[in-house]
């Protein structure tokens, strides 16, 4: 998987033949072809790999002994700071990203289904300690997945105004705190 990562990255997808990847794995056609059907099989798993990395990473945050509101807002930045990671890391792959979007959902799904599960978790948690108050935590878990999903590619050509994610902080964390029904006070 690394290698052919590797190899998509380098060259991009139209650029790498499944010779390629046994080659630079040390593995004959026949072995490769023994795992994977095709080149777009092997390209579904390492974006399944990437995904699955961050989901791990997410899993991270939600398992720290942090507030309920602090996981929520780490969350989104853990999101955010890995699929910039992974784009970047991925040279030429990141243009098959951005061109077959469909391709990406696709294999997104399941990690998809597992964040909205996560952040379903964590709002009842909050919600458990009196510091949320969500009605319907199903639908606004879906919401944040969904908006935390349309921020990406933003995010990645640092398109907001905010020079660094410390500058955008307070601002994402009042957008939580407001939305997921916590009074406080602030001076933004």
């Amino acid at each position: 998987m690394d290698v052919a990562r590797q190899l998509f990255a380098k060259h991009g997808f139209e650029n790498t033949t499944m010779n390629d990847i046994a080659t630079a794995a040390n593995k004959g056609r026949r072995t490769l072809y023994t795992y994977f059907d095709s080149k777009e099989e092997i390209y579904y798993a390492v974006i399944q790999t990437e995904l699955e990395r961050l989901y791990m990473r997410m899993e991270e945050v939600a398992r720290k002994n942090l507030s309920p509101e602090e996981k929520m807002v780490q969350l989104i930045f853990a999101h955010l700071d890995v699929v910039k990671e992974a784009v970047y890391r991925n040279g030429n792959l990141r243009a098959e990203f951005f061109r077959d979007v469909w391709k990406v959902e696709a294999v997104r799904k399941t990690f998809d289904k597992n964040e909205i599960n996560l952040f379903r978790r964590i709002m009842n948690e909050g919600n458990d300690k009196g510091v949320f108050d969500v009605r319907n935590v199903r639908l606004m878990a879906e919401i944040a997945h969904f908006c935390l999903k349309g921020c990406e590619v933003p995010f990645i050509f640092g398109r907001y105004a905010a020079q660094n994610a410390e500058e955008l902080y307070p601002y994402v964390r009042r957008m939580v705190l407001k939305q997921l029904g916590r009074n406080f006070n602030s001076t933004l």
